[in-house]
C-alpha cells in the first residue's frame, strides 16, 4: 500500500520554479482584496477574453455568428469564467500554469453560451460538411461517393422535414457535434430524461423516414 502511494505521488506534475512563482502571484493577488485583487482581476480578464475570442471564432461558423454578437459571447464567457475562477482560486493545486488552469473555465463557458445560443436559434442551418458527416455518425456507410451524396441529401431532408426544432438541435448537438448528454442537459436547463426522450424520438423519426425512402433496412439505426 505504501509503495502504491509513493508511486502515485511521483506522478504529480512538477512545474518549473519560474512557473511556480507566477502561480503564487496569481493566487495571492486574486485571493487578496482592494486594489491588489482588482488589478489581478483585470489582468486575468484580458487573458480570458483573448482565449474566449479564439474559442468563439473556432466554434462560431456553424451558428453563422459574426461581429458584435460574436464578441458579446466572448465578453460574457470571460466575465463568467473570471467570477468562477476567483471563487475557486483556493482549489488551484499548482501542477500547471495558472493561466492553463484558468483556460479550462473560459472554454467551458464559451461552450455553454454557444450551446445556449444554438438552442435559441433552433432553425440554424448547417453546411455541407456537417451533413456529409451525419450518415457516418448514424452508422451508415455508403459504398460509393454518389450513394453517399444521395444519402446525405436524404438525411438532410429528413432532419428538416421530420424533426421538431428542438429535436433537430438536440440531434445535431449530440450526434454531429459529439456533445456529452449531461453537458447539453445542463446548458439547456433540461433533465437528462428530457434530452434522452428527444434524442430517441428524433432517431425514430429519421429511421422511419429513411426506411420508407428505401435508404435503410428495418434493422439499421437503433
Amino acid at each position: 500500500m505504501k509503495r502504491e502511494s509513493s508511486e502515485s505521488l511521483t506522478q504529480v506534475r512538477v512545474v518549473s520554479p519560474e512557473v511556480a512563482g507566477e502561480n503564487q502571484v496569481w493566487v495571492r493577488d486574486l485571493s487578496g482584496c482592494g486594489d491588489q485583487r482588482e488589478v489581478a482581476s483585470r489582468r486575468l480578464y484580458d487573458v480570458l477574453l483573448r482565449a474566449a475570442r479564439s474559442e468563439v471564432a473556432r466554434r462560431a461558423a456553424r451558428l453563422r455568428l459574426a461581429g458584435p454578437e460574436l464578441d458579446d459571447i466572448a465578453h460574457q464567457a470571460a466575465a463568467d469564467a473570471l467570477l468562477t475562477i476567483c471563487g475557486k482560486v483556493g482549489t488551484f493545486r499548482g501542477d500547471c500554469k495558472f493561466t492553463t488552469w484558468a483556460y479550462k473555465f473560459v472554454i467551458f463557458d464559451v461552450a455553454a453560451k454557444i450551446n445556449r445560443h444554438f438552442w435559441q436559434r433552433a432553425a440554424v442551418a448547417f453546411d455541407d460538411e456537417d451533413w456529409e458527416r451525419l450518415p457516418a455518425r448514424l452508422g451508415i456507410e455508403p459504398e460509393s461517393h454518389a450513394e453517399s451524396r444521395d444519402l446525405m441529401n436524404a438525411v438532410h431532408r429528413a432532419v428538416d422535414e421530420k424533426l421538431t426544432a428542438k429535436q433537430r438541435v438536440v440531434f445535431v448537438a449530440l450526434v454531429l457535434n459529439g456533445m456529452p448528454t449531461d453537458v447539453l442537459a445542463d446548458q439547456l436547463g433540461a433533465t437528462h430524461n428530457a434530452i434522452y426522450k428527444m434524442m430517441f424520438d428524433a432517431r425514430r423519426k429519421l429511421r422511419t423516414a429513411l426506411v420508407e425512402a428505401g435508404y435503410l433496412a428495418e434493422q439499421q439505426i437503433a
